[in-house]
């Protein structure tokens, strides 16, 4: 009972805790990432991260040339974010280096590895509660299949925020715990409609368990439906998590999605999935953006088995390619984005790729800025 006694406090403590943290909450007015100057910050990460982050580095450098000889953008290192120095000082991103990330507005982050086991959280959790990331945006488009799809996964609730932190009855249980809030999920769902309206009405569709979770996913589905009647020119429809997984490979219906909206974890299963259908999780993008920070970088790991293997330089930038053209976007510039994206297509189209018996990941981020500069 004394062990009960001990977990019950704890519960306590994070149930406070985590109703300070929905209360403080607010939809505050974004910066304006178009500003100049600018500060983007590059974090090579772990693994095979400083081999893809460099394929980018060099395209931002191509296409922001005049930006950055004038002083209107400027290119900051990040030092610090590695495992090493992560496990070293025992923290998931050391106070330094996030220190350094908070001078710069824009971020640029190759993948980070998260030690299995003990209680060090992932570095990406960290980073999107501290700079208040809220929004996880993924692009899947797979022209040939008719899709196009944009995921708007809520980013800083869910199972994520506390996943290092259950309770554990040693030999007997183990519970951890989910968090939404009203703030949270409206701040996503607001996030999504207005990306639909900006584009055209497009349909949302909400994506939930709220059949089984019915506290966190029930109140996740009506605070959305409840921003929903401030957009009355969308159409709205919601799915259950599982036969959203297998609509996405539905062809009589997949097709028919255009913005999905979700809870954290049911986002980080699905966009997998649907990127798996673009190519593999080395296609995909993803931004992590708030109010004050955005975040860019591949939605794949860091494989340390291929820095291990010594095949390091056949890790495939594209992942993180893509991410720099949502990177330029967000901060205005358009025209480079388009740029950018097109030069990837082109290299592609040739049949070119990243494999022992074509290019090399350099010679991909040579081909994407040779392209660049055609």
């Amino acid at each position: 009972m004394n062990e009960i006694a001990t977990q019950i406090e704890t519960f306590a403590a994070l149930l406070l805790e985590q109703a300070n943290r929905a209360r403080a909450l607010s939809d505050e007015k974004a910066v304006d990432f178009t500003r100049r100057p600018l500060r983007i910050g590059i974090a090579p990460g772990d693994g095979i991260g400083p081999v893809i982050v460099r394929q980018a580095e060099k395209a931002l450098r191509c296409l922001l040339q005049e930006e950055l000889q004038s002083g209107s953008i400027t290119l900051c290192p990040i030092e610090g974010l590695t495992i090493e120095n992560r496990l070293e000082k025992g923290q998931s991103v050391p106070e330094d280096t996030l220190s350094q990330i908070k001078t710069c507005p824009v971020l640029l982050k190759g993948p980070t590895t998260t030690p299995g086991g003990g209680t060090m959280t992932s570095a990406n959790v960290t980073l999107r509660r501290e700079l208040d990331l809220y929004a996880n945006v993924r692009p899947v488009c797979v022209p040939d299949l008719n899709i196009d799809w944009i995921f708007f996964r809520e980013n800083t609730e869910g199972e994520y925020t506390l996943g290092s932190r259950g309770i554990e009855l040693e030999g007997l249980m183990a519970m951890d715990f989910k968090v939404i809030s009203v703030a949270g999920t409206r701040r996503i769902a607001k996030a999504a409609f207005d990306y639909a309206a900006q584009h055209g009405n497009c349909k949302v569709t909400i994506v939930t368990k709220a059949n089984i979770m019915k506290k966190t996913d029930g109140l996740f589905s009506q605070v959305c439906h409840e921003v929903a009647k401030d957009y009355p020119g969308i159409p709205v429809e919601e799915y259950y998590v599982d036969i959203m997984a297998a609509n996405l490979v539905n062809p009589d219906l997949r097709s028919s999605f255009r913005v999905v909206l979700t809870p954290n974890l049911y986002g980080d299963i699905l966009t997998d999935e649907a990127a798996q259908l673009q190519g593999g999780v080395g296609t995909a993008g993803s931004a992590n953006t708030g109010s004050r920070y955005a975040m860019f970088e591949a939605i794949h790991g860091s494989a340390p088995r291929l820095i291990e293997q010594g095949l390091g330089n056949w890790a495939d930038p594209e992942s993180i390619l893509r991410a720099t053209v949502m990177l330029l976007d967000h901060i205005g510039c358009h025209d480079k984005a388009d740029l950018l994206r097109g030069a990837i297509d082109s290299v592609k189209a040739k049949g070119l790729h990243v494999s022992q018996d074509c290019l090399t990941c350099e010679a991909f981020g040579d081909a994407v800025v040779s392209a660049l500069q055609a």
